[in-house]
C-alpha cells in the first residue's frame, strides 16, 4: 500500500540508495497495522500490505517535497529503522502501551550498526548525528496533535488502506497542504483552506478510533502475551524481535505454541463485559489514543473553528478503556 506518488513525482536517488541497505529493506516485513492483520477481525480482514518500509518512504518523500533538505528528508526516511517485528505490539510486551515509545529506542545504533548505510550516507556527505533524531525536524515530526510528517503519512495510508477515502481523495487533501507557521510560530504542515483541514481532520479521527478499537487492542495485548511465552520458553529470544516477521511467525508455527497462533489468527470477533466471566481470556486493555488537530493557515486549529469537530474530539479523547474483552 504505497502512496509515494501522491507525495513527491520521483524518488531522489540518495533516498533510493539509503533504502536499498538491508536495514532498511528489514522494514519490507515489518507491517504498519502491529499484527492485527495476521487475524479476521472485520477491520483488518481486507485491507492491502501496509510495511513500516512503504511508510518510511512514503515520510521521506512529504519531507523532502515541502524542505528539499537531506539531512531532513533521511531522517524521515529512517525514523522507523530500530522498529521491532509486529511494532507496536513490542510497547505492550515491555509495558510502555500507554506512550508507545520503547520501540522507537536504538535508531542510531541500528544506523552507526550498517556499514552499507553509513557509507551511503558518507556519499551523500551526512553525518550520522543529523540523521538519527528526526524529532529534530518539525516538518518530519512534532507533538501531538499538531500535524508531520509521520502523523500525515500513517493517516492518508491507513484512511486509503482502511476504505475511509479513496486514493484521489488522499491526494485532494495533500494538495491543500504547505510548510507555514503555527499560532507559536513554529513550522508545522499546515492547510490553505479551512474545509479541507476538516476533511483530513474527520479522516484522523476516523483512524484514530481503529487505533484503539477493541479488536486492535485485544489482538496488540494477545500478541504480546504470546511473544513474552515464546521468550520465557526460548522458542524467541529479544534479538529475534527485530527479524523480519515472517521469520517469527515460522518460529511459532513450528513450536509448541503454533496451536495458539492459530487461534490469535482466527480471532473474528470481540465480546465485552463490565466483568470477565470464566470461559475464554479476558484482558483489560487501555491504550495511547493518537489524534491530530490540523491548523488552518492563519486561522487556527479545526478544533477551534468547527465545534462539532471538537466535541467529536473530545469524546475520542474521554472514552472510556477499562472495560473486559475476549476474543473467538
Amino acid at each position: 500500500m504505497q502512496l509515494w506518488d501522491i507525495y513527491h513525482s520521483e524518488i531522489p536517488a540518495f533516498l533510493a540508495e539509503a533504502a536499498n541497505t538491508a536495514a532498511m529493506q528489514r522494514l519490507n516485513d515489518v507491517g504498519m497495522n502491529c499484527g492485527c492483520e495476521y487475524t479476521k477481525f472485520p477491520l483488518f480482514a481486507n485491507i492491502e500490505p501496509y510495511s513500516r518500509y512503504d511508510h518510511s518512504m512514503g515520510v521521506a518523500l512529504i519531507v523532502w517535497h515541502f524542505t528539499e533538505d537531506k539531512a531532513q528528508a533521511m531522517a524521515g526516511l529512517l525514523h522507523d529503522i530500530s522498529t521491532p517485528a509486529f511494532a507496536h505490539v513490542i510497547d505492550f510486551l515491555h509495558g510502555d502501551h500507554m506512550t508507545q515509545e520503547s520501540t522507537e529506542q536504538g535508531t542510531e545504533n541500528v544506523i552507526r550498526g550498517s556499514a552499507e548505510l553509513c557509507e551511503v550516507l558518507h556519499r551523500c556527505g551526512l553525518a550520522v548525528e543529523n540523521v538519527t533524531d528526526y524529532h529534530l525536524y518539525p516538518i518530519a515530526d512534532n507533538d501531538s496533535p499538531k500535524l508531520s510528517a509521520d502523523r500525515l503519512e500513517y493517516t492518508l495510508g491507513n484512511g486509503v488502506n482502511y476504505g475511509i477515502i479513496k486514493r484521489e481523495e488522499a491526494a485532494a487533501l495533500y494538495g491543500d497542504l504547505t510548510d507555514g507557521e503555527n499560532e507559536c510560530g513554529e513550522t508545522e504542515l499546515v492547510f490553505k483552506h479551512a474545509e479541507i483541514a476538516r476533511a483530513f481532520a474527520d479522516v484522523a479521527l476516523e483512524c484514530s478510533k481503529i487505533y484503539v478499537a477493541d479488536s486492535d487492542r485485544y489482538a496488540m495485548q494477545s500478541l504480546a502475551e504470546l511473544l513474552k511465552c515464546a521468550i520465557e520458553n526460548g522458542i524467541l529470544s529479544e534479538t529475534d524481535l527485530y527479524l523480519q516477521e515472517q521469520t517469527i511467525i515460522a518460529k511459532l508455527q513450528q513450536s509448541p505454541l503454533a496451536e495458539r497462533w492459530e487461534c490469535f489468527c482466527n480471532y473474528s470477533e470481540i465480546i465485552c463485559s463490565e466483568m470477565p466471566t470464566e470461559d475464554g481470556v479476558w484482558l483489560s486493555v487501555p491504550a495511547k489514543k493518537r489524534s491530530i488537530d490540523p491548523y488552518i493557515m492563519g486561522v487556527g486549529r479545526a478544533s477551534e473553528i468547527f465545534s462539532d469537530f471538537r466535541e467529536q474530539l473530545c469524546k475520542f479523547r474521554e472514552s472510556a478503556q477499562d472495560y473486559w474483552m475476549r476474543a473467538r
